[in-house]
């Protein structure tokens, strides 16, 4: 008889199990020696809360508002690359599970399904585009192009990848692509590039070769030139970045160290949050990715000002179990544990979820 499968980690453990070396090792690993992938998650218990007592919960509402489109649930899914190796439907299962969830499905540049398809699989989802900047800024502004026309909500700007980190595992594998597989936004060497036979990462040779490494912060406004979406940057860890973002006129923010998997030992994303809502949070929405395992991650985000948090790696371990399915029952089992803890904490809205609720451990050693 298997074992129940009650939480995220019991996804991993199954997915951990199931998939194959090399796309596992790709999904789970981080860069350099791994210590802020271990990191991302173990900051959340540095994190306390705080509950109240004696409030009306009987009714609770855990919708929230993102650039102006409501959402059920305050947690949606981050970009992660290559969907179909964890699942045979890969994107498009996991954005028919956030549309039946009503929240966000973000689709990766390099993605093993089109803009087209997914827009097609989950029509009434709200779906937002993560960019990559090409060397060929026309390969850059044709996909932005398609994705408005396929009726994605906002473009997610990843500005923390010039080049893709030194991921050892990824090295030892040699990692390549799935001979069976392409990256289905391209054709010819941008969708089959990585297959090649070449030293290291073959990833990450595609990324060196194609990615432009001389972006600036004044390649916003470029962007902004043609396209009319809200702007959300993905990759910002410091308040004075998140400044000048803010300045640049962007809609939204996505604190996140990349899953780990770009330089190791930058802080965990719940640790770099509080200065960022400090500096901007006034004037442009700001979320978060890296770490969320459970409920009460999503609520320390919620209380240390995230108007939403995002998640990769978990969705991959849904698909892997059972594709959309899987999705929704990880999405589940996160809003079930969300629920519980406002209920128990004496928060019947996200609104009530207030910023004194949640402190780091040192607040105790001080008392």
């Amino acid at each position: 008889m298997s074992e129940a499968i009650v939480c995220v980690k019991d996804f991993e453990k199954h997915a951990y199990n199931v998939l194959p070396r090399n796309a596992l090792d790709y999904y789970r690993s981080g860069a350099g020696a791994e210590e802020t992938l271990a990191h991302n998650r173990k900051a959340f218990s540095k994190y306390k809360i705080r509950p109240r007592c004696l409030r009306n919960v009987a009714k609770r509402d855990l919708s929230t508002t993102v650039l102006g489109e409501k959402v059920q649930i305050p947690v949606g899914i981050s970009p992660t690359a290559m969907q179909r190796m964890a699942h045979p439907e890969g994107e498009c299962a996991n954005a028919r599970a956030a549309q039946a969830m009503g929240t966000i499905f973000t689709l990766s540049t390099i993605a093993t399904s089109s803009i087209e398809e997914v827009a097609q699989a989950a029509p009434y989802g709200t779906k937002w585009f993560q960019l990559y900047i090409y060397n060929d800024r026309n390969v850059t502004r044709r996909l932005v192009e398609r994705a408005e026309k396929a009726g994605f909500k906002a473009l997610v700007l990843t500005v923390d990848t010039p080049m893709f980190g030194l991921r050892l595992a990824d090295i030892r594998n040699k990692f390549v692509l799935p001979p069976h597989l392409k990256f289905a936004n391209f054709a010819g060497d941008k969708a089959t590039g990585i297959n090649q036979t070449e030293s290291g990462s073959g990833l990450n040779n595609y990324v060196n070769r194609l990615f432009d490494q001389s972006l600036e912060w004044k390649d916003i406004k470029w962007l902004q030139s043609f396209t009319k979406l809200p702007i959300v940057v993905k990759g910002v860890l410091t308040a004075e970045d998140a400044l000048i973002a803010a300045d640049l006129g962007v809609q939204g923010i996505l604190v996140s160290n990349h899953g780990a998997r770009q330089v190791d030992g930058t802080p965990a994303s719940i640790e770099a949050l509080p200065e960022i809502v400090r500096a901007v949070g006034d004037r442009v929405e700001v979320y978060m990715d890296g770490g969320i395992t459970d409920g009460t991650d999503i609520f320390k985000a919620l209380a240390l000002g995230a108007r939403m948090v995002f998640f990769g790696r978990p969705a991959l371990w849904g698909l892997a179990h059972s594709g959309e399915e899987g999705v929704k029952k990880i999405l589940n089992i996160l809003k079930t544990e969300l629920d519980y803890t406002m209920a128990i904490t004496g928060c019947a809205t996200v609104r009530d979820i207030d910023h004194r609720m949640v402190v780091h451990e040192s607040y105790y050693s001080k008392l």
